[in-house]
């Protein structure tokens, strides 16, 4: 992976959870021609709604450019479950897929699956196991396992698929429970999905750092979020890249954002979030966001009214970040891996692998 002091120019995302299904193309088109680098989609389950990863998967087709990386629970998903899904909407995205693994303490989540209810340090774990059997998973088809032999009339050659052979460990809190695989589709586009997770769970005991490819940085302040970030790049080091949290609401169609921020405070469309919050105007938030990226290998947006900010974004913010350097170009037939400039994912049961690695010994 491209360290940081190589890296000259940052991505930004956007959070489009205020798209439903009647406008979510349009508003994926316009993140998409606004340049952002990202769409993610958020998981909160509601009764009639499509749940995240469905609908990035509606997003996935009609977008050129974008990845679509929708957030999947690690606590009350089955991990078999969700690497398949996650495998084909790498599929229908044309490799621009990645994972947001959440793990939150949920107990409408708990009881909906007839589960006890997790907390504390046990979260970690369950998303560390679902991350592991997920990954193992997407590596157990070889790259090349399809064949497609006419003349022999086999479609798959079965020696370049592996089993997961996956077992909690002997420490786990939760159920145990194990994976034998091998998946039942063959390895995503990317090889491997880039995995996100919020720093919180990364750590000693926790999520190992290395099962991750970017962490998502929170911070009480607009002001103290660079040195948050900088503490977590000390603490995780420059194997993961680190995108910044910012919800955001703009000065916009002749409102002032203080205003507008009191307004949706009252009506109660401004919930605590725990993420660092601005409000002003588009030149100020192109100031910050440079800043960030100074900082950061990316920022993801979370905008006070979807269809608001994302006019101003597009409109003032992400021509102006460009036109400083600031921000790297879309990448044109590119996948997420690209976007988080990350090396060519390698199979871990690749028999290419494993022969290089014998010749080494």
């Amino acid at each position: 992976m491209t360290t940081f002091e190589e890296r000259k120019a940052g991505f930004l995302a956007i959070e489009l959870d205020g798209a439903g299904y009647e406008n979510l193309a349009a508003a994926v088109l316009a993140a998409e021609s606004a340049g952002f680098h990202a769409a993610t989609f958020k998981d909160t389950p509601e009764a009639g709604r499509a749940n995240a990863l469905q609908r990035a998967a509606f997003a996935g087709p009609v977008t050129r450019t974008i990845a679509v990386v929708p957030e999947v629970d690690t606590v009350y998903t089955e991990p078999f479950h969700v690497s398949t899904q996650l495998a084909s909407l790498d599929y229908v995205s044309g490799g621009r897929s990645g994972w947001i693994a959440t793990a939150v303490e949920s107990p409408e989540a708990a009881a909906a699956v007839g589960r006890s209810f997790v907390q504390g340090e046990a979260l970690a774990q369950e998303a560390a196991a679902s991350i592991e059997v997920g990954r193992r998973l997407w590596d157990s088809w070889e790259d090349d396992a399809v064949i497609r032999d006419v003349a022999t009339g086999r479609y798959i050659d079965v020696d370049k698929l592996h089993y997961a052979d996956f077992e909690t460990p002997a420490d786990f809190t939760g159920p145990a429970y194990s994976v034998k695989g091998p998946s039942i589709i063959p390895s995503p586009l990317q090889g491997q999905l880039p995995v996100l997770a919020a720093a919180s769970l990364l750590g000693e005991g926790l999520v190992p750092v290395e099962a991750v490819d970017a962490v998502l940085v929170n911070a009480p302040t607009p002001e103290l979020l660079a040195a948050e970030i900088g503490d977590v790049r000390a603490r995780l080091g420059l194997s993961v890249a680190i995108v910044a949290e910012l919800d955001v609401v703009l000065d916009s169609r002749g409102q002032a954002a203080e205003s507008r921020s009191l307004t949706l405070r009252a009506g109660g469309s401004a919930q605590e979030s725990g993420r660092a919050r601005f409000v002003g105007s588009a030149d100020s938030l192109t100031e910050l966001l440079e800043s960030l990226l100074q900082e950061a290998d990316g920022v993801r947006l979370h905008p006070a009214i979807l269809d608001v900010e994302l006019e101003e974004l597009s409109r003032l913010v992400l021509p102006e970040l460009r036109r400083r350097g600031v921000l790297q170009p879309p990448i044109q037939d590119g996948t997420f891996r690209d976007v988080l400039r990350l090396a060519p994912a390698e199979n871990r049961y690749s028999t290419n692998v494993a022969a290089i690695a014998a010749a080494g010994k």
